[in-house]
């Protein structure tokens, strides 16, 4: 993959998802630990990523195996997110949803953890979801919008027709019972539409 130096040593590279984005912060160390900067507006849109985020979140999983997602909301409260984890470690996964997409239905998966401080941004027209890795996982993540019920859509995390591989037995995923009760990807009626390579 072709990487891109945003600065300061960080790292921005494609992934196999038009739009999708893996980031590598540089770290700086000295005798009293470390710093790094998580997130600079300017420096991702200098590279193409002209983001404005308006809401943080942040999940503690108390169990390994537990599967958050595939989640979306349609415009317009559609959310791009930035997401990285401040503990322990996941899998995390994108799956193209826009319409009229060469990789329509098509999944890539990245693993984050706190000690690598690798991030993943995923653009509005994608579901979205993770299995933590560790217990006491903590993800964080930035979003274009705020939380919409209205506009809230999902889809099973073990879909058939998407073939993710979560790295875990299906039968074992930790679920919330809406994400367990999550539609098929075959009923998905998706309100993204492609338009072009970002």
């Amino acid at each position: 993959m072709l990487e891109t130096d945003t600065g300061a040593g960080g790292m921005l590279e494609p992934t196999a998802l038009d739009g999708v984005r893996v980031i590598t912060p540089r770290w700086f160390d000295d005798a009293r630990g470390a710093f790094c900067e998580t997130y600079n507006r300017q420096t991702l849109a200098r590279h193409g990523l002209d983001v404005e985020f308006v809401q943080d979140n942040q999940s503690i999983s108390r169990q390994a195996g537990t599967v958050r997602g595939l989640h979306f909301q349609s415009p317009p409260a559609a959310q791009a997110k930035l997401v990285r984890v401040i503990a322990g470690a996941i899998w995390d996964v994108a799956v193209d949803i826009r319409r009229g997409s060469p990789s329509y239905g098509q999944w890539v998966g990245v693993d984050l953890s706190a000690e690598s401080g690798q991030q993943i941004f995923i653009p509005a027209g994608f579901l979205h979801g993770f299995v933590t890795r560790t217990p006491n996982a903590q993800v964080v993540y930035k979003c274009s919008h705020v939380y919409a019920p209205g506009a809230e859509g999902s889809v099973r995390f073990d879909d058939p027709d998407l073939g993710i591989d979560w790295g875990i037995p299906v039968e074992q995923a930790v679920l919330s019972d809406k994400d367990a009760a999550a539609p098929s990807f075959t009923a998905l009626d998706s309100p993204f539409i492609y338009e072009g390579s970002s």
